[in-house]
């Protein structure tokens, strides 16, 4: 009596058109259990096919090979571990967050006495005072509340580009292109140290916030920290190959953070004067950075875009496209409001954390200079954040302030965003 013919099920031709495919994908497994099945001489099933099959099926398949591609916005499966398939979990839709209102800023006031460029500006800790430096020499001392001159010092033989006042000490420290760095004691209002070492124009300064440490940069590509009381050259940060243009210290680490024409950033190791992480971003000279008050993070300018980072590791956040300008500074305060001001009288206003740019401004010049004397060179936000400072080429100091009648309602955001991927860096 003839044994009957067992005729294939469907499941053994599925499995078998399937470890084609896995074959030709290229699954070590699939091709084995491929060669076994066409080695069988009866078409049918052997005796311990079920066993087959089913190993088959747990070992040729790959985690989520024969599932369907899951659709664009249903579920999708998540990372799968110790060889498990993932579960599956509703992605979220992406939503980019919405800009903080911000009033605009408007000029409230103009100040002027210098004879040269307006180059840098500092604060007073107290907030009653503040300072400026000018390429006629000079350095001046204003009254914040009503923009009266209070003091001029004289001593530097070339422009002051950069000034800082001490908030542990009754002391301002200013640099400029003669090579030097200055102390002055302000009860006396003479200087009483000079810092010598830098072998051409000094454009930055920064002092640290806990320490008696002063730190400075110039066009001789290197920064130097200096110690406050004993004049002595702590460290030179080297690593640089062009101007660094600016300088920022801060309390935590990285404390020292530098920003160069050959278009990088630095993190450094204070302690052991060293570059902790090189930021290669940019494509263009980064002529300003400034931290922001509150948040871990900092931004910096550059004719390409402005960028922000985050802190300790310098790890990319976001590009602030659209000021197409060489940009000289940046200030931000502890609303969010980040200004950039540059070479042609620019000055455009962002909210910080989303990027939008809610406020667009051209300086202009005083009557009886130039068009082309616009220029803003510097540029801050007093301490209580609610007054804007900027220092211009026009030989003027500027003063802004937010518009008091504005509402939601007459300065709506008209805030579109992009539907591009973000940039990664």
């Amino acid at each position: 009596m003839s044994k009957p013919a067992l005729t294939r099920t469907r499941d053994d031709a599925d499995l078998e058109r399937m470890l084609r495919e896995q074959e030709r994908d290229g699954n070590p497994m699939a091709a084995l259990l491929s060669k076994k099945k066409s080695s069988e001489a009866v078409p049918g099933l052997q005796p311990g096919a079920e066993q087959l099959t089913a190993q088959s099926q747990a070992l040729a398949i790959p985690n989520g090979a024969a599932a369907a591609a899951p659709a664009r916005n249903a579920l999708v499966s998540s990372g799968t571990t110790g060889g498990e398939r993932g579960a599956l979990v509703p992605r979220k839709p992406l939503t980019l967050p919405k800009p903080k209102w911000h009033p605009p800023w408007k000029l409230m006031r103009v100040i002027s006495g210098h004879l040269g460029w307006v180059r840098c500006i500092a604060f007073d800790p107290s907030n009653q005072w503040f300072v400026t430096g000018s390429s006629d020499r000079m350095i001046k001392i204003w009254d914040l509340a009503t923009g009266k001159l209070r003091l001029s010092l004289t001593g530097h033989i070339s422009a002051i580009r950069g000034l800082a006042v001490s908030a542990r000490q009754p002391y301002l420290f200013s640099c400029g292109e003669d090579k030097t760095v200055k102390c002055w004691d302000l009860e006396q209002n003479k200087v009483i140290r000079s810092y010598h070492g830098h072998l051409s124009a000094v454009y930055g300064i920064s002092l640290h916030p806990t320490i008696d440490v002063l730190v400075t940069c110039g066009r001789d590509a290197t920064g130097r920290v200096w110690d406050m009381r004993t004049k002595a050259c702590i460290h030179t940060l080297t690593g640089h190959t062009d101007t660094v243009s600016s300088v920022i210290c801060q309390a935590a680490d990285p404390q020292v953070i530098t920003a160069s024409h050959d278009s990088t950033i630095r993190l450094w190791d204070l302690a052991a004067g060293k570059t902790r992480v090189t930021l290669t971003n940019h494509k263009k000279s980064v002529r300003a950075i400034c931290v922001h008050p509150n948040e871990f993070s900092f931004a910096s300018a550059s004719p390409d875009n402005i960028k922000q980072w985050k802190f300790p590791d310098g790890n990319f956040l976001q590009n602030l496209t659209g000021h197409n300008a060489i940009v000289n500074t940046l200030s931000c305060n502890a609303d969010g409001v980040l200004v950039s001001g540059a070479d042609n009288g620019t000055m455009n206003l962002w909210d910080y954390r989303t990027g939008y740019n809610f406020q667009r401004m051209q300086a202009v010049a005083q009557p009886g200079s130039l068009d082309s004397e616009t220029g803003i060179y510097a540029s801050a936000f007093d301490l209580s954040g609610c007054r804007l400072l900027t220092c211009e080429a026009d030989k003027t100091i500027k003063v802004y302030k937010e518009d008091d009648t504005a509402t939601e309602e007459t300065h709506p955001i008209s805030w579109r965003p992009e539907i591009l991927k973000r940039k990664r860096y």
